[in-house]
């Protein structure tokens, strides 16, 4: 579950994660993908970067 904002400048970021992901996967840069979507500060470019999905490996603990 990404963060819907940034914590720092609170900028809407979570509608680009499945985008970012997607395009992760298919072999593209990570930076060159986040320029591409247009986040350009730090403080938003380290919540993709650093984002691990936890979801999935916790729900079986329910």
């Amino acid at each position: 579950m990404i963060p819907i904002r940034c914590f720092t400048c609170g900028k809407v970021i979570a509608n680009y994660w499945h985008e970012y992901k997607n395009r992760v996967e298919e072999g593209e840069n990570a930076g060159d993908v986040l320029d591409d979507l247009g986040f350009k500060r730090y403080c938003c470019r380290r919540i993709f970067l650093t984002h691990v999905e936890l979801v999935d490996t916790l729900a079986p603990y329910q």
